[in-house]
């Protein structure tokens, strides 16, 4: 195949579109940890010192909105930043009860129905030992490095708002290398870009980047803060929206999307619940050595609970004919969204903690635990079982025609 170059970005937890991810999980947080049943669609919008949170809610969950917004800014970083911060900011609550003709089509048990159409993709590759691109698993690694040299006030210059950029050169299929990194973080107007440089340089790139990786980039590789300033960030800087960081939130553009959001949707709503579940198959057939690489396929109709398509490819890297694994899946997986919610266990109050630094790769944060990320063994000696009797059949079907 020869090589070839890509490029994935991540985003802080203060960049203001995570901002407006974030508080909107933290909407449905707080919905579900009083009311599993809770139909949760939260939209936000978020600028300069003013958060709108709207979107279709019906709960029987009672919480302070308000209260919940201020905190999870708090929370976030922006505690004394003048054009935005958490004791300034003004709310307005602009939420809404979910549509009836919606809610009739949703009923619980395992014959629930979808709560919207469309398709979701779910990826998983042997590049990282998290089965993700390598790619978007750097990008996570030194934005998340950004926030902890933050918060720890190792570099206590830099601000909660920040990205990181990396372009990774492939030979056949295999990272050989890291061709650039950038890195923009909102910082304090007293400091230079040329510490900044120094700093972000030494505490978080030397401590994420692989040294045979590292070795091979030039000075002129590093970007950091490339129009040397970056004071004025946050929603400050830029309007922040629910759901505008999809790439970021999956596989950094390395794999397809099905153009559907997560962030405050419950698990209702199968843009959230059956891409995970797309995820934790792809990633159980690389797990069980089927695949080197893997994409999960679905699509539904809104009221309706069985997935239109079930669709596997696996890039020529697997052990056995796609369609014949695609069989194998289908006996193992059961993705109607009734099931796929008991199965990952998908009513608790998980959901803040995914809002940034990527839904996948992570099999828990802060002590919150991503089912759809964990492998189970019992799934991958079923896979493997199945597997090998299709193959069998198919190896012995050709021998007694050749």
């Amino acid at each position: 195949m020869g090589g070839w170059e890509f490029t994935s970005e991540s985003v802080t937890e203060g960049h203001p579109d995570k901002v407006a991810d974030r508080i909107s999980d933290a909407v449905l947080d707080s919905c579900l940890r009083q009311d599993k049943n809770s139909r949760v669609a939260c939209e936000t919008l978020t600028t300069t010192n003013f958060v709108v949170v709207s979107g279709e809610i019906t709960t029987n969950a009672k919480f302070d909105l308000e209260n919940l917004v201020r905190n999870t800014i708090k929370d976030i970083g922006y505690t004394d930043y003048p054009g935005y911060n958490y004791k300034n900011v003004d709310v307005l609550d602009k939420r809404n009860n979910q549509s009836p003709d919606i809610a009739q089509g949703i009923k619980s048990g395992e014959e629930q129905g979808a709560g919207d159409q469309g398709m979701m993709f779910g990826f998983a590759c042997n590049e990282t030992k998290e089965l993700m691109p390598y790619p978007i698993m750097l990008a996570h690694k030194l934005t998340r490095r950004m926030a902890e040299v933050r918060k720890k006030k190792i570099l206590p210059s830099l601000l909660p708002d920040g990205k990181s950029q990396v372009t990774v050169q492939y030979l056949d299929n295999y990272v050989v290398g890291v061709k650039s990194i950038t890195l923009a973080s909102q910082h304090i107007d007293s400091i230079d870009n040329e510490t900044l440089f120094e700093g972000l340089y030494e505490l978080v790139i030397k401590e994420v980047v692989e040294k045979r990786y590292l070795n091979g980039l030039k000075k002129e590789d590093i970007i950091i803060n490339g129009t040397g300033r970056f004071t004025k960030g946050g929603p400050d800087g830029d309007t922040g929206l629910t759901g505008r960081k999809i790439i970021v939130d999956t596989y950094g553009g390395y794999a397809r999307h099905g153009g559907g959001a997560f962030s405050g949707k419950d698990p209702s709503k199968v843009d959230r619940s059956s891409a995970y579940m797309a995820r934790y198959i792809a990633k159980h057939i690389v797990a069980s050595g089927l695949a080197t690489k893997c994409e999960v396929n679905f699509s539904y109709t809104i009221g309706k609970p069985n997935s239109h398509i079930f669709e596997i490819n696996t890039f020529n890297t697997g052990i056995i004919d796609d369609n014949q694994l695609k069989e194998v899946a289908r006996d193992v997986f059961d993705v109607r969204p009734g099931v796929i919610i008991r199965n990952l266990d998908l009513l608790r109050p998980i959901y803040e903690q995914t809002s940034a630094y990527g839904h996948f790769g992570r099999e828990s944060d802060n002590g919150y635990y991503f089912p759809w990320e964990k492998i189970n063994q019992d799934i991958i000696q079923g896979l493997k079982e199945r597997s090998w009797v299709k193959y069998s059949a198919s190896t012995s079907s050709n021998f007694q025609t050749s």
